[in-house]
Order: C-alpha cells, then sequence, then structure tokens
C-alpha cells in the first residue's frame, strides 16, 4: 500500500528548512502511519538527506505527524539551484511511500 491511500500532505517552507504535514484520512490509521513513518525512513526516502536533519513532532489529536527537514533546500527556496526540491515537491513524492498494510 502506498502512503497516499491512507494520508495527505502539507507542506511548507521558509528559509532552509522544510516542513511536511502528513495526516490520516482517517483515525484508524493513525497507528500505522505513527509506526511507518520515521525521521531515519523519510530521510532515505527522499534522498540526500541526512537523518539528523529530519525532526518528527506527532500530533495525535489530528492524526499527524509534522517533519522538519533542516538545510533541505540548498541555501533556501530563492538560492537553490535543486530542480523542485521544495516541499511540495517532496510532499508529493512522499505519498509513493510504500507501508505495510
Amino acid at each position: 500500500m502506498k502512503l497516499g491511500d491512507i494520508a495527505h500532505v502539507r507542506t511548507g517552507d521558509k528559509g532552509d528548512t522544510s516542513n511536511i504535514a502528513v495526516v490520516a484520512f482517517r483515525e484508524a490509521d493513525w497507528p500505522r502511519l505513527e509506526a511507518a513513518l520515521t525521521p531515519a525512513r523519510v530521510a532515505r526516502f527522499l534522498g540526500g538527506l541526512d537523518a539528523a536533519d529530519v525532526s518528527r513532532y506527532a500530533l495525535p489529536q489530528l492524526h499527524a505527524l509534522n517533519f522538519v527537514i533542516r538545510g533541505a533546500l540548498a541555501g533556501g527556496v530563492t538560492r537553490s539551484l535543486a530542480l523542485d526540491a521544495h516541499g511540495k515537491c517532496r510532499g508529493a513524492t512522499l505519498l509513493a511511500l510504500d507501508i505495510p498494510e
């Protein structure tokens, strides 16, 4: 199953930091999100990120996880030479992550 089958994302960028919130569609899928999405796994899946730069914040009342990725934008949104390395692209990419059923 893909993450996008059970959740959606909201993203944002500020300076050299990217923010990805993953929100379960249904309360019943919250434990699955919490177990499957570790900072290390998100860093590996998005590629080129150091897991130490990824912080995860749980928001159980919202059935959401918020990932803050420092140094993700190669100097910042307006300074980066990376093509589509912004939060929106990374959030959409994260929805393709395989998670256990």
